[in-house]
């Protein structure tokens, strides 16, 4: 699937507070896609899009939600279940409490630190995500909205320090 093309995903039907069904189907079109070059890792936003990076410099960090578009199967979206960091020591765990690529919508998340914007193109540290994977949106990392005190997660995600 080309990273132009629109990224349609299939979301359960729910019911709203109010009663009222949400929509089966919503369409996402990407807004850019990363690029990996020698050394740099950019986000690279369609010039359609690049009024919205206004300010985006003034931040340290941003938060990239793409979409695994190479992993966009049949038989990944209904894997449910996995062992964490593909670790069969770690316990068998619901995908909605991993990071795991294999989820029902296949939207990925990541903090990156912003190295500097230039034009249409953020340059960041580093993203796991492959050369030309679809953006769907950014966001500002905002400490006081992003960072949770007193939080606990369980034993297998370890510490900052592991590899």
């Amino acid at each position: 699937m080309k990273w132009m093309t629109c990224v349609v995903a299939v979301l359960a039907l729910l019911a709203v507070e109010v009663g009222e069904p949400m929509a089966l189907e919503y369409i996402v079109r990407p807004v850019g896609k990363v690029v990996k070059k020698q050394k740099h890792v950019i986000l690279d936003i369609l010039p359609s899009y690049q009024e919205a990076l206004l300010g985006l410099d003034g931040f340290s960090h941003v938060i990239v939600l793409y979409w695994f578009d190479r992993n966009d199967t049949p038989e990944k979206r209904s894997i449910l279940r996995v062992h964490p960091r593909a670790d069969r020591r770690n316990p068998l765990t619901g995908v909605f409490a991993t990071r795991s690529p294999a989820r029902p919508n296949l939207i990925g998340l990541e903090v990156c630190r912003i190295e500097s914007v230039k034009g249409n193109q953020i340059f960041v540290d580093r993203i796991d995500a492959f050369d030309k994977t679809p953006i769907l949106d950014l966001k500002p990392y905002i400490p006081r909205n992003d960072c949770v005190e007193g939080a606990v997660v369980p034993s297998w995600v370890g510490t900052r320090n592991d590899p």
